[in-house]
C-alpha cells in the first residue's frame, strides 16, 4: 500500500521542478485540488528543495494516517531519524494546537508503525512566518527515542534537521524496510467510528498480528451469517463475545459501515443502550464530516450531517419505541445490538413501559420485544449481539440469559449462532445454555470470540490482571502484573501527585481523566463531586483549553458515562464504598449521612463491575488512588481505606 500521495528518493525531489513534482501531488489526491492546497504544496516544496541538498535519504507527502483520518504534511527519512514536518504556510506563532498535531503523528508512528517503533522520531512545527527559538535543545522526555516537538520557522529549519542529526544515533534507516513495516494501530472507538464512517476498512484501523487476527475473522463470519441469512430466507441471531476492550463494538460499527446503504437488502443499523457512547460517537462524526468539508472549501450544515448520523447510530430504547408506534417491520433486516448483556429484564421493561409510556400490560422483556421486531419480516432476519462479560452496572440488566430464554420461548425457528466462550461465568448464560442443546440449529463458532484486548497496546494482559485484583487472586494476580511492564500502574494516596503523573505521562492530544464509582460519595474532601452533572460530550471530545473536558481533572466521570469508551491515561480514585477486608470485598452506599451495607447479590455484583470498568478505561496506563481518609470524619475513618491501598500494594503495584 502507498501511504503517501507523493514518495521519491530526496535525490529525485530535487533534480525534478516544482511543477513536476506538484503534478505528482495533484494525480494522487482524493478531492478536488482547492487553490490554498495548491499554494501550499507549492511553497512546501520549494521550502524543503532549498534546505535538502546536503542530504540523503527518502521523501514523502501526505502520508496517511488512517487510526487518525488525516495526513502527515512531510515525512523525510534522513540517516537514523524520521523527521515529521507540520507546516503552517503564514502563521507567526505556534499554536497549542498545531503542536499536539504534530506530536500525534509522531506518536502514531512511534506506537504504531512496526519498522518506527526503534527509530529517532523528530516532530517539527513550522510556522513559516514566526520568529527564531531555541533550536538547539533537544530531548526525549519518556526515554523511546521520540524527541519532544521542535518549533522552526523557514529560516532555521536547516539547521534543526542538522543538529536533530548530530544528536541522534543509529543506523542509517532503509527505505525500503521502512515502508514495509506493518502498520497496526489501534484506535480509540471514537476515532475507529470516524475512521469507518469515511470509508477505511477495519483492516485499515485494527491490528494484523497474530494475537488480534480474529477481529478480522469475527467480522467475517458475521458477515457469512448475514449473507447466508439472506440466500436461504432464514433469521439468525448471533452472539459474539469478548474480553473488555476486545473490539466487539468496532465489529459492531464495522458491519454497519459496511451495509450503511438504505437501499441494499442487507442495510443495517448499529444500536446501543448506553447513551452516553451514543451522543459520544455521534457528535464525533458530526464534527469530523463538518471539519473536513470546511477543509475542502464546503460548508454544511451540522442539523443535515446529525440526521445522516442519527440513522446509522441508534439508540436501542428509539428503536424499542419505534417498533412500538409502527408494527410493520423496520427498514433494517440486519440489527447489530452493543452490549446486549444490558437489555432490561421484564421487571424493569414492564414498569418502564407503565410509568413512561402509559402502558400497564406490557409483558415483554427487552431481549424478547427485540427479536420480535425483527421477526416481523416475513423473509429473513439477522440480529448480533455483541456481549461484554461482567459489564452489568445497573439495575434491571437482565444479562445475556434473558436473550436464551426469549429464543426458547417464542422463536423457536431462528438459527442461534454462539460464541464458544458463552459457557464461561462471566457470561452470565448459565443453566439456560444447557436448554438449547436439544433445539435444531444451534451452531458453535470460535471466530465469534475476541480473546485480545486492542484498548491497550501496550498490554494484553490488563484485562485479566482487573480480573484477578477483583477475584481476589493475589498469587496470579503478581504473575500477571510482571507480564505488563510497558503499561504502567501505579497507586498512590495523594490526588495532586495523581493529577502530575497523568500530566507528565500524556503525550500530545492524548485523553486523560479522572473516572470514580457512582457510589463514590465521600470523595468531596478531594473535590470530587460525583453526583454533579457532567456532559460525557465535552468530557470526551473537547480540547484541552475547556474546562468541561476531561484534561482539566476537575469533572470526573463516573462507569455509566465511561462504558464502552476508553482515556489514554486514567486516574481511578477508590473510594470507601468498594473495601477490601481479609473475609473478601464490602459492598457500602453512602445514605443520608452514613455507609449503609449493601446486601442485594445483584447489587453487590454491579458495584464490583463498576470498578471492573473503571479499572479497564485507560489504554496506556493509570493511576489509582486510595484517599488516606480523616480520622476526625467517622464518613472516612482510615480504616475504611488502608486495607485496601495495603491489598493493592501486596499484589506489587508501585507507589508514588
Amino acid at each position: 500500500m502507498n501511504r503517501a500521495y507523493y514518495s521519491e528518493p530526496i535525490s529525485d525531489f530535487l533534480r525534478y521542478t516544482p511543477d513536476e513534482i506538484l503534478g505528482k501531488l495533484t494525480r494522487t489526491n482524493d478531492f478536488s485540488l482547492e487553490q490554498t492546497q495548491r499554494d501550499a504544496w507549492i511553497e512546501e516544496i520549494n521550502i524543503l528543495r532549498k534546505i535538502l541538498r546536503p542530504h540523503q535519504g527518502h521523501i514523502y507527502f501526505e502520508y496517511s494516517i488512517p487510526r487518525m483520518g488525516q495526513r502527515i504534511d512531510v515525512v523525510i527519512l534522513i540517516g537514523p531519524v524520521i523527521f515529521v514536518l507540520e507546516f503552517k504556510i503564514g502563521e507567526k506563532e505556534f499554536p497549542s494546537y498545531a503542536i499536539d498535531q504534530v506530536w500525534d503523528y509522531a506518536l502514531d508512528l512511534k506506537n504504531f508503525h512496526e519498522t518506527s517503533h526503534n527509530a529517532f522520531i523528530a516532530p517539527i512545527l513550522v510556522a513559516t512566518k514566526a520568529p527564531s527559538t531555541d533550536h538547539n535543545v533537544f530531548t526525549t522526555p519518556h526515554d523511546d527515542k521520540l524527541l519532544f516537538p521542535i518549533r522552526s520557522n523557514v529560516d532555521s529549519l536547516a539547521e534543526i534537521i542538522k543538529n536533530v542529526l548530530l544528536f541522534a544515533e543509529g543506523k542509517v534507516i532503509d527505505q525500503s524496510h521502512w515502508e514495509s513495516g506493518r502498520y497496526c494501530p489501534t484506535p480509540t472507538i471514537i476515532e475507529a467510528a470516524m475512521a469507518l464512517y469515511n470509508g477505511h476498512s477495519v483492516t485499515d484501523i485494527s491490528r494484523n498480528d497474530a494475537l488480534a487476527i480474529n477481529l478480522s475473522r469475527t467480522s467475517e463470519a458475521i458477515s457469512n451469517i448475514i449473507t447466508q441469512s439472506k440466500e436461504r430466507s432464514r433469521k439468525s441471531i448471533c452472539f459474539v463475545t469478548g474480553v473488555p476492550g476486545s473490539g466487539k463494538t468496532l465489529v459492531g460499527l464495522n458491519i454497519a459501515t459496511t451495509h450503511i446503504d438504505k437501499s441494499n437488502a442487507l442495510y443495517s443499523v448499529f444500536l446501543s443502550g448506553n447513551g452516553p457512547l451514543v451522543k459520544i460517537l455521534r457528535e464525533a462524526l458530526v464534527r469530523d464530516k463538518v471539519d473536513r468539508e470546511k477543509a475542502h472549501g464546503k460548508r454544511i450544515k451540522k442539523g443535515k450531517v446529525f440526521s445522516e448520523v442519527k440513522a446509522f447510530i441508534q439508540n436501542v430504547h428509539n428503536f424499542r419505541d419505534d417498533c412500538l408506534i409502527d408494527s410493520s417491520p423496520p427498514i433494517e433486516h440486519v440489527a447489530l445490538f452493543d452490549e446486549a448483556q444490558r437489555a432490561w429484564n421484564l421487571e424493569q421493561t414492564s414498569s418502564w413501559m407503565h410509568r413512561k409510556k402509559n402502558n400497564p400490560n406490557f409483558n415483554l422483556s427487552e431481549p424478547e420485544f427485540l427479536v420480535s421486531c425483527l421477526n416481523r419480516h416475513s423473509d429473513w432476519a439477522v440480529i448480533v449481539c455483541l456481549v461484554g462479560g461482567g459489564q452489568e452496572i445497573n439495575i434491571g440488566e437482565a444479562g445475556i440469559g434473558e436473550w436464551f430464554e426469549s429464543l426458547n420461548k417464542s422463536f423457536s425457528d431462528w438459527h442461534i449462532y454462539l460464541s464458544s466462550r458463552l459457557t464461561d461465568s462471566e457470561y452470565g448464560a448459565g443453566e439456560v445454555l444447557n436448554k438449547l442443546t436439544d433445539r435444531p440449529n444451534v451452531i458453535y463458532n470460535d471466530d465469534l470470540h475476541l480473546s485480545v484486548s486492542m484498548r491497550s497496546f501496550r498490554a494484553e494482559h490488563v484485562s485479566l490482571l482487573i480480573k484477578q485484583l477483583l477475584d481476589l487472586d493475589v498469587e496470579n494476580a503478581r504473575d500477571t502484573l510482571g507480564k505488563i511492564a510497558k503499561y504502567p500502574i501505579v497507586i498512590t494516596r495523594d490526588l495532586q501527585k495523581a493529577k502530575q503523573w497523568l500530566k507528565k505521562k500524556a503525550r500530545g492530544s492524548e485523553r486523560y481523566g479522572i473516572v470514580v464509582s457512582s457510589q463514590a460519595e465521600r470523595l468531596k474532601p478531594h473535590a470530587i463531586f460525583v453526583k454533579a452533572p457532567m456532559n460525557p460530550i465535552h468530557w470526551f471530545l473537547n480540547n484541552k483549553d475547556d474546562v468541561r473536558s476531561s484534561y482539566y481533572l476537575e469533572d470526573v466521570a463516573t462507569e455509566f458515562a465511561v462504558q464502552g469508551l476508553e482515556l489514554d491515561w486514567a486516574c481511578v480514585t477508590w473510594d470507601a464504598d468498594f473495601r477490601y477486608t481479609k473475609n473478601g470485598w464490602e459492598h457500602w452506599s453512602f445514605r443520608g449521612s452514613r455507609w449503609t451495607h449493601i446486601n442485594k447479590p445483584e447489587s453487590k455484583i454491579y458495584q464490583k463491575n463498576a470498578y471492573r470498568v473503571l479499572l479497564t478505561r485507560a489504554r496506556q496506563g493509570m493511576v489509582i488512588v486510595v484517599p488516606p481518609g480523616d480520622s476526625e470524619d467517622p464518613t472516612r475513618n482510615p480504616k475504611f481505606y488502608d486495607k485496601t491501598y495495603e491489598y493493592l500494594k501486596e499484589i506489587g503495584f508501585i507507589v508514588i
